[in-house]
């Protein structure tokens, strides 16, 4: 039985930008108080080496396009809200309802106003009550009866008064009796129901949405599986896609009463809304009348329903944090993430062997075992560490402090509102240096010969990213001198990179010594370096111009960074095999829709395909640009500096054939993808009222 297609291999997708993952992931580490700054910098000089986290989606549709970071005080209410909605679903969850409404009433009252809320958690309390079967609890059971759960009945919804009589019957039949006609109000698994519903009520009050970067996972995971499926194709990432994000969502949040006289909404906000985050038409009609209408509020609010494994999230984040230089790693081997590894590996055995052996046919053998077993190795790297240009100055990882032990907590009162996080008004690094002393072990001076080799990879990163492109081949090539013979692209490019800083200092001479002595003879054996030599050798010509700023040092060092990782055996992070595979099947599925995606800026998915081509690489071949950064980082075309993404179907006059009208009328109708309503309806020209028919025939 033949195997299904797959996606193409991971390393030949189109690129990413790293820099723009970077700040999302810090964003997220930020916001989640994962990591803290170094105490020898002031904030704003530690932050100065990793780029600024963008903002996250705010309800309104004028903030989504903001770059500024969010302020230090909103950032930490929104983690104190956060926690908030945590502890209250926790509470929940375990079944103790007063303590979930001790939350509320101290630190969200007006969340109580919903009175379909506040009757499902007297309902739930009520139950707790009866559950726990002592005499005590039965009389309190029976005065939230009369004192809570009836009152409440009395002007929830319509449906309440219904609900609170068949309730009772709690009353007579046992919990354990599976015939009961009150077997589901007994279930625990209503705990769990009513604690995803509270978490989203929550959530929409106080805007206490998750950082942006686990946003986008929920919504780039999702489409691939879709796409995938569709498609008939297997996903080289399934085996961390479905770990990472579970299939079960917490219950919707039904809109209130008031809402549902709000006036009829855009078709193409319901469409949008329900097929970007699987919904029905009514679900998305009642997700708007939820948000009041506002389309990006329903899309965080539907997003944030969906569940992530936190655990492995941090782990990934830690794992890539440390491959980028962003935090301190004392290995790159991180612990919890053998496993991953491991299990991932099972699934791509075939990719590893294909990419091994494509290597062999272009540039020798991938072992690393020449490098490792060399006995000057460790001193040559010692040696490079001195001499260049120190350690960046990079956080420190703290890890997700679990602020909720609520087993050991008393329960809140309402004249204490400031006993929710105490911890959390407190300056980031006292609390980590009381939380997290041991931190430091990992950053002692004898690190492993994996450490060593890391560091190195980090500093000829960053000396790429400040131009020092003579200093980097210097050092690289002294370390390992079978690496640029292996990766003839990448040294065309740093030496370009010298070229160019020659041409812009005035020295002539010194740049053509440089083009002949090493940009021509690399050009002589790789036909497909001749333009970009061309193009090179142009700016001679060219006065009184800042040549330099068509250079895109960060992709170049991002390319260096992945060659050199892999040629010392550096495993690349699971969080970049998860977004290069993502990144491709969104594209690819609108392309499948003929459409533009209209959350793709409001997440800032458009940043994480914006990547400027380093010098040179305009009028490269595909197969060369992968060679020098096994595809990671380089782009193919010089068009406009972005990944030719437009979102939309070659089949641009098929599309213009149909109104926009009749495409929306096919896909509300028939409750079809908008590439299969558009697919109909070039069948019957283009008239929706055919196409119906056709199909209710």
């Amino acid at each position: 039985m033949d195997s299904p297609p797959s996606l193409p291999l991971l390393n030949s997708l189109p690129p990413v930008n790293w820099d723009a993952l970077d700040a999302l992931v810090l964003d997220f580490a930020r916001s989640d108080r994962l990591v803290v700054p170094p105490h020898a910098a002031p904030a704003d000089a530690a932050d100065a080496t990793c780029p600024s986290p963008p903002s996250s989606p705010s309800s309104s549709t004028t903030t989504a396009t903001s770059s500024a970071p969010s302020s230090s005080s909103s950032s930490s209410s929104s983690y104190r809200s956060r926690l908030l909605i945590l502890r209250a679903r926790r509470a929940l969850e375990a079944g103790d309802v007063d303590a979930a409404l001790a939350l509320l009433r101290a630190h969200a009252p007006a969340a109580l106003a919903d009175h379909r809320l506040l009757f499902h958690l007297h309902k739930q309390r009520f139950v707790e009550l009866m559950r726990r079967g002592t005499e005590v609890d039965r009389e309190a059971a029976l005065d939230c009866l009369r004192t809570a759960l009836a009152p409440c009945a009395l002007d929830a919804y319509p449906e309440a008064y219904e609900e609170f009589k068949h309730i009772m019957l709690v009353l007579i039949y046992d919990k354990d009796d599976q015939l009961s006609p009150v077997v589901n109000e007994w279930s625990i698994k209503r705990r769990f129901e009513l604690a995803g519903l509270l978490s989203s009520i929550l959530r929409a009050h106080l805007q206490a949405y998750d950082p942006i970067l686990s946003m986008i996972l929920r919504y780039l995971i999702s489409i691939h599986k879709i796409y995938c499926m569709r498609q008939g194709i297997s996903s080289p990432i399934s085996d961390l896609t479905e770990r990472l994000l579970f299939e079960d969502r917490d219950p919707p949040v039904v809109p209130q009463e008031c809402s549902l006289e709000a006036p009829p909404f855009d078709e193409v906000d319901v469409q949008a809304l329900a097929h970007a985050v699987e919904l029905t038409r009514q679900g998305a009609v009642d997700s708007l009348k939820f948000a009041k209408g506002d389309l990006y509020q329903a899309f965080q609010n539907e997003l944030c329903r969906m569940k992530l494994d936190l655990t492995l999230l941090d782990k990934l984040v830690h794992e890539y944090c440390i491959y980028r230089g962003i935090v301190e790693g004392g290995s790159h081997v991180l612990p919890g993430t053998a496993e991953l590894e491991c299990k991932q590996n099972n699934n791509v055995n075939n990719e590893t062997q294909l990419e091994c052996e494509m290597a062999n046919n272009q540039n020798g053998d991938c072992s690393t075992s020449d490098i490792t077993r060399d006995d000057s190795w460790s001193r040559r790297l010692r040696r490079v560490r001195s001499s260049t240009s120190g350690q960046r100055r990079r956080k420190r990882w703290r890890g997700r402090v679990d602020d909720l032990d609520y087993a050991c907590e008393a329960l809140l009162d309402a004249n204490k509102h400031d006993s929710l996080s105490p911890a959390l008004d407190m300056d980031e690094d006292t609390v980590v240096d009381q939380q997290d002393m041991v931190a430091n072990s990992n950053t002692s001076d004898t690190r492993n010969m994996e450490d060593q080799k890391y560091e190195v990879v980090l500093e000829m990163q960053d000396l790429t990213r400040k131009g020092m492109a003579s200093k980097v081949v210097e050092e690289i090539s002294s370390i390992d001198p079978e690496f640029f013979p292996q990766n003839p692209t990448l040294l065309f490019q740093l030496k370009q990179v010298e070229f160019l800083k020659l041409v812009a200092s005035g020295d002539h001479v010194a740049a053509l010594k440089v083009a002949s002595t090493h940009l021509g003879p690399l050009a002589a054996n790789n036909q497909a370096l001749l333009k970009p030599l061309k193009e090179t050798l142009v700016t001679l010509i060219k006065p009184n111009e800042d040549i330099l700023n068509g250079v895109s040092l960060p992709v170049l060092a991002s390319s260096l960074q992945v060659a050199m990782s892999r040629r010392l055996g550096i495993e690349e992070p699971q969080l970049m095999k998860i977004v290069r595979a993502a990144i491709h099947t969104h594209t690819e599925w609108f392309k499948l829709q003929m459409c533009k995606d209209r959350f793709e800026h409001f997440l800032k998915i458009d940043s994480l395909k914006e990547v400027n081509p380093p010098v040179g690489s305009c009028s490269m071949s595909k197969g060369h640009t992968d060679e020098c950064g096994n595809g990671s980082s380089q782009i193919t075309t010089c068009s406009s500096g972005k990944v030719p993404d437009e979102g939309s179907s070659p089949q641009v006059s098929s599309e213009a054939a149909c109104d926009e009208n009749a495409i929306l009328k096919v896909m509300e109708f028939l409750a079809l993808p908008r590439a299969d309503a558009i697919q109909l309806l070039m069948q019957y020209n283009g008239n929706a009222e055919t196409v119906i028919q056709q199909i209710f025939q």
